[in-house]
């Protein structure tokens, strides 16, 4: 299996044994993935074809750079001056319209290895803010180009979920931000309101649907009113803010399966 290349917050590699024999009679499929985050979930399936989208535009390019065969020239150290001074200059080219250069991509990946539990986080202003991150090691990669194969026939795109050109055959995975306090994985956040929408605009999909949230009572409730078969799991809590290491449950809703 290919690990991701990124640390993600609530990362679905877990679900992989759960998922594969959903997805096996499908493989002839697409699949689309609205909020691709990591990329543990098609890595892990290997689809010959995709469509992975998420919100956060950092993100996308530096999967559209990988496509390329990113080689990262930034320097790769574990070192707290180093992080704020590549943290300023990835901020900088934001603001001069450098946002999708492969400078930012290889700054964005030294980031999200570097920074406090791999978190993604986005202020109102679209500044990356999150702090230097307390790691004793990290297995940075500065040649990435083994994942040029394995991604060249899948597609990124960066925008709103609800815009995505999807076919009524394709296969969906869907993991929206949880229903939990953070969720600010980019500068516009994720919003109750946003939930329902995705709920149901992938409940208006005629092909196979799985749906992955924090099993909320409301999410629970608004899922089951919606028509979806809901299935409730232990999920390992790999990243927390207070050191908790309690299984989260989480739920997995299906349609069409």
């Amino acid at each position: 299996m290919v690990t991701p290349p990124l640390k993600w917050a609530g990362g679905k590699r877990w679900q992989l044994p759960i998922l594969q024999p959903l997805w096996a009679p499908h493989r002839q499929r697409r699949l689309v993935e609205p909020f691709c985050g990591g990329l543990a979930v098609p890595l892990g399936l290997r689809p010959a074809r995709a469509l992975l989208n998420d919100i956060n535009p950092h993100l996308v390019n530096f999967y559209q750079w990988l496509q390329r065969g990113l080689r990262i020239d930034v320097p790769l150290e574990n070192d707290h001056d180093l992080y704020y001074a590549h943290r300023t200059r990835f901020n900088a080219l934001l603001e001069a319209g450098g946002a999708d250069t492969a400078e930012a991509a290889s700054l964005f990946y030294f980031l999200n290895r570097t920074g406090y539990n791999g978190l993604c986080r986005f202020n109102r202003r679209n500044q990356f803010n999150v702090p230097f991150g307390r790691y004793r090691t990290i297995p940075y990669q500065a040649d990435l180009g083994t994942y040029r194969d394995v991604v060249q026939g899948w597609t990124f795109r960066c925008g709103d979920f609800d815009t995505l050109p999807i076919a009524p055959d394709d296969f969906i995975y869907a993991d929206p931000p949880y229903d939990v306090e953070f969720r600010q994985y980019a500068a516009l956040g994720f919003s109750w309101d946003d939930q329902v929408r995705a709920a149901e605009f992938l409940a208006r999909h005629p092909g196979p649907v799985v749906l992955a949230n924090q099993a909320t009572p409301r999410i629970l409730a608004l899922y089951g009113d919606l028509g979806y078969r809901l299935r409730v799991l232990d999920a390992p809590r790999r990243i927390s803010c207070d050191g908790n290491r309690t299984p989260a449950r989480e739920v997995l809703a299906t349609r069409h399966l």
